[in-house]
């Protein structure tokens, strides 16, 4: 199910589309971006100018890194998109979500709401069916997706969703922690001069 591919080649961001955002994940959101386009890893997001999401997208384009967005026409206006960069209009988002999977050969989760949340369980609960094996990093500053973690937890203390659940994902506190991850979870070596380059831009 989805892309396959010899290596981590397109990286799926998950994230706030909210102007109103801590500045903290604004930033973050930023340095993201840059460090995606300094490994030479495709951003595909959800297609918007605003928040954490454009945030990302922007700063990738604008390091020279490629980006694709993908987003349902019902939501051009509002999540005003982002037209700098390849984008995709769709009919739902069904399918902005089955492109963006399609898509990416890793998923990072930065910070977000409730559209966010919607999009990783959906994504985790394929994982947790086994319909792929794609790896997934958690954006966690300051422990913002613990309450979702422990949710988690929880239901697997109940018995309702096996242990191995919880091996899922992997979550890291800082920016230049994500790419690493990323390519750990994959299973694949980090490319020594994308390396030097992420960690140049950290």
């Amino acid at each position: 199910m989805g892309r396959e591919t010899e290596r981590l080649q397109s990286v799926c961001v998950f994230c706030g589309s909210s102007d109103a955002a801590d500045p903290a994940y604004l930033a973050a959101a930023g340095d993201l971006g840059r460090a995606l386009a300094a490994a030479k890893l495709r951003l595909v997001y959800g297609g918007g100018g605003v928040g954490l999401m454009g945030a990302t997208a922007r700063a990738a384009h604008e390091a020279g890194g490629e980006v694709l967005g993908v987003i349902p026409d019902f939501l051009v206006g509002a999540e005003r998109a982002l037209e700098t960069v390849e984008h995709l209009v769709v009919g739902s988002m069904h399918e902005r979500k089955s492109i963006m999977f399609e898509q990416s050969d890793g998923f990072v989760v930065l910070p977000g709401g409730i559209g966010t949340l919607e999009e990783i369980v959906e994504l985790l609960s394929w994982r947790r069916l086994e319909l792929h094996q794609k790896p997934v990093v958690f954006h966690n500053p300051g422990g913002f997706w613990k309450p979702l973690f422990d949710l988690f937890q929880h239901t697997v203390d109940a018995r309702l969703t096996p242990a191995s659940f919880m091996g899922a994902w992997s979550s890291v506190e800082r920016v230049d922690e994500i790419v690493p991850a990323l390519y750990a979870q994959a299973g694949e070596p980090m490319p020594p001069s994308e390396e030097a380059e992420v960690l140049k831009v950290s």
